[in-house]
């Protein structure tokens, strides 16, 4: 049964500026039935929570683009949460591109994530322009917002882009997508706030001043550990490792630790400003309903209000 939905819904730059903390996840499509039934239990669960928004990725070589558009689509029309949809430049052309753009309007959607993307295949692999696409993200974030009123959000990297040569290119890149049109970015998962701190100082003294949200993934398993390696492009901090390799032999004191790390985490980033809390769920709920439990504590104990703002 679909629900009655604003004519309007609100775009991040409206959530981000009406106040508040952002609290917000992401979600990936799924392969499988079972994994699509899984998806949608989760997005159950945390619909709960009143997420300001909600995200869905966007595989590489858009190799995942009907279902990326079909979730969104269904989160628009079916629940009470706003989707951000995350889309990519990699071996589209620029008529693809206007293509899915208009579908993404068709369906109500106003918010998207704007990312160049990975090589299909091998995301360390040769980036290679499509012959009729677009180089960078900029121009990426530049074209959807000249096709309407959508708000669009960019990746941030702490550590800096694998591509990247050093901080200072890296911080030059990111404030040219700021330039181009973004509203507000999303850092790739880390698990030092000063890794955050060091970011925001940077862009900040460059002289722009666009949200960045932290985006936070609980370590579960130690697994998990090697799995953000691979995803970040970034070293996984080695004190942060040596305590998780203390109680490796114990699955469910990883587990434990995982949630505690994450809870202090988010905790430090938003005693510190952090314009809210991007968590990276891999489509499971346990243990972002858990860090969230902590940090709901936390706020009632300080008597603050816990960081949502939808």
């Amino acid at each position: 049964m679909r629900r009655l939905r604003p004519n309007r819904p609100p775009t991040v730059r409206d959530l981000l500026a009406s106040g508040g903390r952002s609290f917000s996840f992401e979600f990936f499509p799924p392969k499988t039935e079972k994994g699509a039934r899984n998806l949608w239990r989760t997005i159950r669960e945390l619909e709960s929570l009143h997420p300001t928004f909600v995200s869905v990725t966007y595989g590489a070589g858009g190799g995942t683009r009907d279902k990326t558009i079909d979730i969104v689509e269904r989160i628009a029309t079916d629940t009470t949460l706003t989707p951000v949809a995350h889309f990519t430049a990699v071996d589209h052309s620029q008529a693809e591109l206007r293509n899915l753009i208009g579908r993404f309007a068709g369906v109500g959607v106003r918010n998207i994530l704007a990312v160049r993307g990975d090589p299909p295949g091998d995301p360390m692999g040769e980036w290679v322009k499509h012959p009729d696409g677009v180089e960078f993200a900029s121009d990426l974030v530049r074209m959807i917002r000249s096709y309407g009123d959508f708000s669009v959000g960019v990746a941030a990297f702490p550590y800096k882009h694998p591509r990247s040569p050093d901080i200072e290119s890296d911080t030059r890149y990111f404030i040219e997508k700021c330039r181009a049109g973004a509203d507000y970015a999303i850092t790739q998962m880390f698990f030092r706030a000063e890794d955050y701190f060091r970011l925001r100082d940077r862009v900040e003294a460059a002289g722009c001043d666009v949200p960045i949200l932290p985006g936070i993934m609980p370590v579960t398993q130690m697994s998990t550990i090697e799995r953000s390696e691979q995803l970040s492009g970034a070293p996984f901090p080695p004190e942060v490792r040596a305590r998780f390799e203390a109680v490796a032999d114990d699955p469910e004191a990883v587990r434990r630790l995982g949630i505690e790390h994450a809870a202090r985490l988010c905790q430090d980033l938003l005693d510190q400003d952090a314009p809210g809390i991007h968590f990276i769920t891999f489509n499971k709920s346990t243990a972002t309903r858990e860090v969230y439990g902590l940090l709901d504590g936390a706020y009632a104990a300080s008597g603050s209000a816990p960081p949502i703002t939808a």
